[in-house]
């Protein structure tokens, strides 16, 4: 688990929302957004966490089957960012390294949703397996 500390903005401090439409992922976006922008990222930071987000919520929808996520504004030490996790309980990635591969894709798309959201926020952690479903943890700071 992260050592991560709980900033109030929620009641316990985290946004629990799910995925399991396509309204869910414009919500998942809009809340994180506003996550965004309480912790003071940047306005580049903010876009490139919101799009990161997004792609996952949207992943967690269409490969996952739904699932929910789990956001928060976090601190340590004097650094304020935004966590957000991602959880389903779909089919699993068989080959994590393969589908970090930028190119690779599971459908139809470019292949570029796991591999550009690791490159587009400062913590990306991924945990799958076949019939196990998938937890992706992102997280940004401000500066």
């Amino acid at each position: 688990m992260s050592d991560l500390g709980v900033r109030p903005g929620t009641a316990d401090g985290v946004l629990t929302m799910p995925v399991d439409t396509d309204a869910d992922v414009v919500k998942v976006r809009q809340a994180v957004r506003g996550l965004t922008q309480q912790a003071r990222l940047s306005l580049v930071d903010q876009t490139k966490f919101v799009t990161a987000a997004s792609e996952l919520a949207r992943n967690t929808l269409v490969h996952g089957g739904g699932g929910h996520v789990e956001a928060q504004v976090v601190s340590e030490g004097r650094r304020t960012g935004v966590r957000a996790v991602f959880v389903d309980d779909g089919p699993g990635i068989a080959d994590i390294d393969l589908a970090m591969t930028d190119g690779w894709t599971s459908g139809t798309g470019l292949g570029l949703g796991l591999s550009g959201s690791r490159r587009l926020v400062e913590r990306f952690v991924i945990d799958s397996a076949p019939g196990a479903g998938t937890r992706v943890e992102i997280v940004s700071w401000s500066r």
